[in-house]
């Protein structure tokens, strides 16, 4: 049995793609994206893999799951209900094919519809083009052209190679129409384009900086946020 670990939900979605793998362990919640929002995309593969929720709040934990071919666990986790969870996983695998239940899609788009999540059948297209103010003139951005997105009171500054340029759409409107595969959210006042990143640096202070490709300045990661970097 091969076990792998991914520090935040954008690096789980790409273990998950990379390995194809049976069983899938998810918090609820996770940096960059949600356990909640990483299963609703997974339910709707072709072959999805028994996801086992953990959480530590109880109103998640639905009497749906008791039922169902996945699980959840409540933290602390205690070790005879893993246990228990482990050995139910397992039946499953070794289940003949035609007696081995799938992840049932119904029951976690029920869930997700308890918990205010909308199971993604068909996922939005990310945002591919931003319409922004550059002095007197409007200018059309491709979404690959930009560094870092950046509040700016009611605005949000966008940061590109060439200049800078500002968009009425608050930052976390925003937020919702970008790839979070491609965009990264680390301090609640800035997201970062992955491609533009070239590294991090702690200060003196402790505090995680995030280096930009072809740029000198530096931009400051929040406490919330520093788990995306745990592996680089």
């Amino acid at each position: 049995m091969r076990i792998t670990r991914a520090a935040n939900g954008v690096q789980a979605l790409d273990l998950i793609d990379a390995l194809a793998p049976d069983v899938v362990f998810l918090d609820i919640r996770m940096p960059g994206l949600s356990g909640l929002d990483l299963a609703a995309r997974l339910c709707t593969g072709d072959k999805p893999p028994r996801i086992v929720f953990t959480t530590a709040h109880e109103e998640y934990a639905l009497a749906a799951f008791e039922h169902a071919a996945f699980d959840y666990l409540l933290k602390p986790v205690k070790p005879e209900r893993l246990q228990r969870t482990v050995e139910r996983l397992r039946a499953t695998l070794q289940a003949p094919a035609a007696a081995a239940p799938a992840l049932a899609p119904e029951a976690l788009q029920a869930l997700l519809r308890q918990l205010g999540v909308a199971p993604a059948a068909s996922a939005p297209t990310p945002l591919q083009w931003i319409r922004a103010a550059q002095g007197h003139e409007t200018r059309l951005i491709a979404i690959d052209e930009v560094v870092y997105f950046q509040s700016n009171d009611k605005y949000t500054s966008i940061y590109l190679a060439d200049g800078e340029s500002l968009i009425r759409t608050p930052l976390s409107k925003l937020k919702e129409q970008l790839d979070p595969q491609q965009f990264w959210q680390i301090h609640r006042s800035v997201i970062v384009a992955a491609r533009h990143v070239a590294g991090t640096r702690t200060d003196f202070r402790g505090r995680l900086h995030v280096k930009l490709k072809g740029r000198s300045e530096e931009l400051v990661v929040s406490r919330n946020y520093v788990d995306l970097f745990r592996q680089m």
